[in-house]
């Protein structure tokens, strides 16, 4: 965890790459950099690869990822692999979208003990739709269960929407607020969010 002042305001961008093969497999890729430090210091960049099946059923979607993280700790880039399994189920009721995203990740640090970590985001979305514009407002909640500590030590709250610029180009725009626990104390942080995913 990066030593900012509790209560930092942060921008995170990410943009990502998706390709369908059919109605079953997906592949994508996606970069994110983060900002800290009133976003005016760059201290996170991660490159993430996942492949992504839904044959099963409108319901369920399984995802195999591998992320290579560089992150800047006391003046160093340090890096971490982690590659995760994600399990994410879906569900419709009454013009709301319902998902919750289950993941476990091993985190492979370069500076740090190495282990499993489980995450679980829970998101509401809705839909609406103006002629041939829609919008997609939603607000979620994830929390982070590190398996080495065995105690839950991070939350994120989401809201934001997303919308299509184009056919094939999605912007999606949010606010997160972080809750971070390290040697029993909690530190927040504000962050303003942009993500850019391009589909073919």
């Amino acid at each position: 965890m990066n030593a900012f002042e509790d209560g930092d305001f942060q921008y995170w961008n990410s943009e990502s790459v998706s390709h369908e093969f059919n109605e079953d497999w997906k592949i994508k890729v996606e970069e994110e950099l983060r900002f800290g430090g009133d976003a005016g210091r760059f201290y996170h960049h991660h490159s993430d690869a996942v492949i992504t099946y839904s044959g099963m059923g409108d319901w369920l979607e399984l995802g195999l990822n591998y992320m290579l993280i560089f992150e800047k700790k006391e003046n160093e880039w340090v890096y971490e692999n982690r590659p995760h399994l994600n399990m994410t189920l879906q569900y419709a009721l009454k013009g709301l979208e319902l998902t919750g995203r289950n993941r476990f990740e091993y985190r492979d640090k370069e500076n740090g003990t190495d282990g499993w970590r489980y995450r679980n985001r829970f998101t509401v979305k809705y839909p609406v739709k103006a002629g041939d514009f829609e919008i997609n407002p939603y607000i979620a909640d994830e929390i982070f269960v590190d398996f080495i500590e065995e105690k839950l030590n991070r939350n994120r709250l989401y809201a934001g929407a997303d919308f299509k610029i184009l056919k094939n180009l999605k912007l999606d725009i949010f606010y997160l607020w972080q809750a971070s626990e390290k040697d029993d104390n909690w530190a927040d942080c504000n962050v303003l969010g942009t993500k850019v995913k391009l589909s073919f």
